[in-house]
């Protein structure tokens, strides 16, 4: 079913904040800001692609879309500060602890003059994403409630399949193939298309017909690329069926879909800057358009 654009609230007097976005353009970029799965993984090591759990911000135009609260929306977060008043549309793949550990975190939440739209699944259990972020900030996991997060947050539940429209905006969702429900999305605006696609787990003998949906000739295609072939199959310690793919398969399913540039996400804690060097190197091999995401990283659809 469709999901519209929630209203903007109507002016009540001359003080009312009126989100403008500083930097505004028809540009459409993506910004990567937490690259890691599963724990945060400062050090030495990771200097050179980044340690902070998943999050990713795309811009279009004056639209600020984020996707996923992991650590890396608290730097995301001391970065608007500086462009406050901000509005901004957050959507969560899942709830997974290295998805949600940044929203306490996120700065701009605390103060009143902002606005955030939050969306995200309903879980197996029933409950909402808003449920879920309260949770996590009640004793004795946290000591600040949420309700001391005085900014204008309204939280909006989706089903997979589901489409949001934000103006001239269309998001495309689907379910991806993770324990308790994990959502994809595909990002289209002016002609070119986005997707966001973290925390799926391949299938043995054939392609994710939902993956080739929201991947089909997309401009961008961020994948969950947490092991290699030979981690995943490893006989002493193999991962299959703990919900993540493989670099090789990312590849395997952009060239199916016609994926113009296709991005390696979700990395594994102990895969090092050094690691992910061999493995960008290798998908460049195989795919000269495929890079391995890091902090800092920003791209242009163009």
């Amino acid at each position: 079913m469709p999901v519209s654009d929630p209203p903007t609230q109507n002016p009540q007097s001359s003080d009312e904040t009126t989100f403008m976005d500083k930097n505004s353009s028809i540009d459409f970029s993506v910004r990567f800001w937490g690259v890691r799965g599963s724990i945060p993984t400062p050090g030495s090591q990771t200097v050179r692609y980044g340690g902070n759990t998943s999050c990713v911000e795309m811009r279009l135009g004056e639209k600020r879309l984020i996707f996923d609260a992991g650590t890396g929306l608290r730097v995301l977060g001391l970065d608007l500060i500086k462009e406050m008043p901000v509005e901004a549309y957050l959507f969560f793949s899942h709830t997974h602890w290295d998805h949600i550990q940044g929203f306490p975190f996120f700065v701009p939440a605390f103060i009143p003059i902002n606005r955030f739209h939050i969306y995200g699944a309903i879980a197996p259990d029933g409950t909402t994403i808003k449920d879920r972020l309260c949770d996590q900030m009640v004793h004795p996991n946290f000591p600040v409630p949420i309700h001391v997060m005085q900014s204008d947050m309204k939280f909006y539940n989706l089903s997979p399949g589901d489409i949001v429209t934000l103006d001239d905006i269309k998001i495309e969702t689907a379910p991806l193939n993770h324990p308790n429900v994990a959502v994809g999305y595909r990002v289209t605006w002016q002609g070119k298309t986005a997707v966001y696609c973290s925390d799926t787990e391949h299938f043995p003998d054939r392609f994710d017909e939902n993956v080739l949906h929201l991947a089909k000739e997309a401009d961008v295609f961020i994948y969950d690329a947490t092991y290699t072939n030979e981690e995943y199959h490893n006989e002493q310690f193999p991962k299959i069926g703990w919900g993540h793919s493989t670099w090789e398969v990312g590849v395997e399913v952009a060239k199916k879909a016609g994926v113009k540039r296709v991005v390696m996400y979700q990395h594994d804690p102990s895969h090092s800057d050094d690691i992910l060097d061999e493995i960008e190197a290798q998908v460049q091999v195989v795919f000269p358009n495929g890079i391995v995401a890091r902090e800092g990283l920003i791209l242009q659809l163009d």
